[in-house]
């Protein structure tokens, strides 16, 4: 079975994480969404929120069909996430060439903790270049229009949000 790990903070998950794990799919058999859970920073929501988001952003998506891809949050390093799941491949989006230094010294620096891995980037779509969870976050917090920009599931986190 070929299964992939794509690991990334998804606060909020975005349109193109959303394209970037249906394309994945298409290439793995099974793809864990690996929430990253990293105590020296603060999140605006908690892993099992974000968790939870991305399952239910993935059934409705479709993409949920036969248990093909897993959500969970994690502490620690991808590489050893990878390997305990049986993971040969870990997973990157890249929206643009500002992300492709940070993107090519991660998967240099994975390579050296475990040769065994191997990182595969999927561009992200023209449509979803733009996005980012930070931006996403700021939007939505100062009252504007995100639905073009996050799934639905998202939508309803950032409402609950503002409602704390």
């Amino acid at each position: 079975m070929r299964i992939a790990v794509y690991p990334g903070s998804f606060d909020p998950i975005t349109l193109g994480h959303m394209d970037v794990i249906r394309r994945a799919t298409e290439v793995f058999d099974r793809v864990i969404v690996a929430v990253v859970v990293n105590p020296r920073k603060s999140s605006a929501h908690s892993g099992q929120e974000r968790v939870d988001v991305i399952l239910e952003a993935v059934r409705e998506a479709g993409l949920d069909t036969q248990d093909r891809v897993q959500a969970i949050a994690f502490e620690g390093l991808t590489v050893d996430l990878a390997r305990a799941a049986g993971a040969r491949h870990i997973v990157r989006g890249l929206r643009a060439i500002s992300d492709f230094d940070v993107e090519l010294q991660m998967s240099q620096l994975n390579r050296r903790m475990a040769p065994d891995l191997d990182t595969l980037v999927f561009m992200t779509g023209a449509e979803h270049g733009h996005l980012s969870s930070s931006f996403v976050r700021e939007i939505a917090s100062l009252g504007g229009d995100v639905s073009g920009m996050v799934p639905g599931a998202a939508i309803r986190m950032l409402r609950r949000t503002d409602q704390r």
